[in-house]
C-alpha cells in the first residue's frame, strides 16, 4: 500500500518535471511567497480602500494602522489553529498506510464537494444579478452568498467531523 501511495495521483505523474526545480527547501520560501499572493487578496485591497478612504476623509493615521493590524491578527490566529488541526489530523493519518489512502480520499472528495458548491453560489449569484429572477431558489441563494462566513464554519466543521469519523472508524473496526 506504501509504494501505490508513494507513485502519487495524475497531479502527481503530470507536474514531476516541475517537482524536479526544488532541490533544497529554500526553494519552498519562493514557492510559498507567490502561493501566498494568490490567496486573500481581495480582502486585501479592499482593507487596503477602506483605509485610503478613511485616511482622505481625515482620520488619524494610527487609527488606519488598526485596520492591517487587525486583518493580521485574524489570519494568524485562523492559519494557526488550521496548522494545528492538520497537523494532528494528518499525524494520525500517516501512522498508517492505509488511514492515509482512506483519509486522503475522503478529504479530497469533500474538498471537491465544497468548491463545487461555492462556485454553484458564486455562479448563481451572477446569474441573479443579471437577470434579477423573483423565485424563492434566487433568494436562497443571495443569503449564502451574503453569508459566506458563516459557511466557512460550517465547512471548517465539516472537515473536522471527516477527521472524527475517520477516527471512529478505524478504532470501530481496528484498522
Amino acid at each position: 500500500m506504501h509504494t501505490f501511495l508513494s507513485n502519487g495521483g495524475l497531479l502527481t505523474r503530470l507536474l514531476k518535471p516541475l517537482f524536479g526545480l526544488i532541490h533544497k527547501s529554500w526553494h519552498m520560501y519562493p514557492l510559498g511567497f507567490l502561493f501566498g499572493l494568490g490567496f486573500d487578496t481581495a480582502t486585501e485591497v479592499g482593507l487596503l480602500s477602506l483605509s485610503a478612504t478613511q485616511a482622505s476623509h481625515g482620520m488619524p493615521f494610527y487609527f488606519i494602522l488598526v485596520f492591517p493590524a487587525l486583518f493580521t491578527a485574524g489570519m494568524s490566529l485562523v492559519d494557526t489553529l488550521d496548522s494545528i488541526l492538520m497537523l494532528g489530523a494528518y499525524g494520525w493519518a500517516f501512522v498508517k498506510p492505509i488511514r492515509k489512502f482512506y483519509y486522503n480520499m475522503t478529504l479530497t472528495a469533500v474538498s471537491i464537494i465544497v468548491a463545487l458548491l461555492i462556485s454553484s453560489i458564486e455562479g448563481f449569484e451572477l446569474l441573479r444579478n443579471h437577470l434579477s429572477p423573483k423565485h424563492a431558489f434566487w433568494n436562497w441563494t443571495e443569503t449564502l452568498s451574503e453569508n459566506f462566513g458563516i459557511l466557512g464554519c460550517v465547512i471548517i466543521a465539516i472537515f473536522m467531523m471527516c477527521w472524527f469519523v475517520s477516527v471512529f472508524i478505524t478504532n470501530h473496526k481496528r484498522i
